[in-house]
Formats: structure tokens, sequence, C-alpha cells
């Protein structure tokens, strides 16, 4: 599928999606649609859909798909990674991280921005794609939209305590910009206060999975079973409290002790993912006070995104880090 056509799927034609590629697989055409790759795709930029301000504004979310498990890639903004109408530099991503990646970063629009879209051009592997930022209606977000999409509440279901469910906070101790040098480690410490509810999202996550599988007294029919949706349609995530460190922007090796939660859909048995099966979620810290060393390999400024997960919803802040190469005395 074509980078514009990707980023044009809307939130309810993901599910149409879904079931055409299942559709695929199952038939035996368009083998060529299933395979994987390690590295060597390019990247597609993809809408994810907007948000009301209180102050009459709106954000347009973007995120993306780097086709590759393992290959990540950075990509300056200019004419390679830009958005517009307005500066080519709206707060998107300069390093990609594989797979799929959901709720990346946001472009604040006034109240008046009416039917313009505003539009996300990535060049990756000698290809352009698009990803078209609107107002329409069918985009529009709220937090069930949000946990719902990564999985979080499998089939879709919900109730009173998962729709009160509310995003954690994530506060970071210390200055928003900070000087290194290679490396040198730093450590970051933050904190997250949270609502709790992930508890009733799991409840939720196991009673819709329970009315999924569970079947009737009748002896089976074909009719039945083709009317049954899939018991999985999604990705399928952990609802657990974590905080996770990433790289946005920098061209460098990072390297993260302890190592970090994967924010990118890692669904390989054994993966540091919530998407992962048999994947064991970090602790809690019994001080709450959420501590990780970071090291750079190479100068350079680097932006490191900190996003508090309960599972469903998030809460991003961000660091940037001036890295200075250490001088050897003469």
């Amino acid at each position: 599928m074509s980078g514009s056509s990707f980023a044009r799927v809307g939130l309810a034609g993901a599910l149409r999606l879904g079931c055409v590629t299942l559709a695929i697989a199952l038939s035996g055409g368009e083998a060529h649609a299933q395979l994987t790759y390690q590295q060597g795709q390019n990247v597609s930029p993809a809408f994810e859909g907007w948000e009301a301000n209180e102050d009459g504004s709106f954000d347009l979310v973007f995120g993306y798909m780097n086709r590759n498990w393992w290959e990540e890639l950075d990509v300056p903004v200019g004419p390679d990674n830009n958005i517009s109408p307005g500066p080519a530099d709206q707060g998107q991503p300069t390093h990609l991280l594989p797979r799929r990646n959901r709720f990346v970063f946001k472009v604040r629009v006034p109240a008046d921005f009416g039917d313009q879209e505003m539009v996300w051009t990535l060049t990756t592997k000698g290809k352009t794609e698009f990803a078209y930022g609107s107002l329409r209606i069918d985009y529009q977000l709220d937090n069930i939209v949000i946990a719902s999409e990564p999985g979080a509440l499998g089939i879709g279901r919900s109730d009173a305590e998962t729709r009160a469910n509310t995003p954690p906070v994530l506060t970071v101790e210390g200055e928003t910009v900070r000087h290194v040098g290679v490396g040198q480690p730093i450590t970051i410490v933050a904190t997250i206060a949270d609502d709790g509810l992930e508890k009733a999202i799991e409840r939720s996550q196991a009673a819709a999975a329970r009315a999924a599988e569970s079947e009737s007294d009748e002896p089976p029919t074909l009719s039945r079973h083709q009317l049954r949706p899939p018991i999985r349609i999604t990705v399928s995530k952990v609802v657990a409290l974590h905080l996770t460190w990433f790289v946005f922007r920098g061209e460098g090796t990072v390297t993260f002790d302890p190592p970090q939660v994967k924010t990118w859909e890692d669904t390989r048995t054994g993966a540091n993912s919530p998407w992962a099966p048999m994947w064991v979620r970090p602790p809690v810290p019994a001080d709450a006070r959420w501590e990780v060393t970071v090291t750079f390999d190479r100068p350079g400024t680097y932006v490191l995104r900190g996003r508090a997960d309960d599972g469903a919803l998030y809460h991003d802040q961000d660091i940037t880090f001036i890295v200075r190469p250490i001088t050897v005395p003469q």
C-alpha cells in the first residue's frame, strides 16, 4: 500500500483495512504483501487524528510505519522531512524507530483551520510519501480511541471504569536542556502521577477475551463461524504503567541503562515490548522515582523523549542534550 493510502486511512477505516489484509492472507492471494523485512525498506508517515483543545485550537496527531523490523532511520528536517504549510520544522521526529509507531507528535493549528490540510512529507530509501492531517469529523480522537488503537482494549470493549481512565502525568526533574560529553553517563530522574485505572482496563480486556472465545452449546455451523468476527483484529497490548525513554532526534547511538521498554509495536515473543507475548512489565520503583542512565557515543544535539504509559494512555516530555566531544589534554 502506498504511503498516501496508508496515511489517509481513517480510524474507522483501519478496521476495514485489517479485514482486507486478513482476507488476502487466508485466500493465499498477493503473498508478497505478507513479507516482512529487517532492513532496506522505507517509512510511511501516518495521520492518526485530531484532538480539540480548551482554547479552541486543535492538535493534529501523526505517527508512522517503518517497514523494517531492525533498521532505524535518521532523516533531518529539510526537503526529505518537512511539514507544510508553515515552517518545515513543526516538531516531527528525525530518528525513526522500527515498525508501527502511533501518536508520535502533534502539530497545533488554530481554531479557524477549517478544511485545510497539514501535510507531513517524508522521503526515505528514495521513496516520498505523505500524511494528510485534517479536521474531518471521523478523525476525531478521544481517550477510548487512543487506548483502542494500540490494542489496550482488546476488541474494543469498554465500560464506565475504562472510560474514566485519564493519561498519566510525567514530571522530569532538572533542566529540559542539558550539556554532557561523549561517553559520559548522565542520569534522568522522573516521576509519574497516575489514577491507577489501568487495573479496570485489564479486567475489561480479560472480559472481552472471554466473550470472544466463548462457544455456544449448539453444534457449530459453517454460517455461524463465517459471521463470527476474528478474536484479535489488531495488536494486543499489556496494560501496565511504565516509563520509556527513546531517541526522538539525533543520529548517534544512545545507550540506556536499564534497557528501555519499546514504544513501537514489537510483537515478537521475548521482546521488551508490551505487545510481545510473555512480556514481563518492569516493577514500579518503591520511591516512585524512575531513573535511567544515558550515554552518547558521538557529539551532536539530541532530543530524548520520555513516555509515561499506563498501557492505554500516555504523556510525553522531552529533554534536549547538547553532546560535546571529549577534549584530550595536550
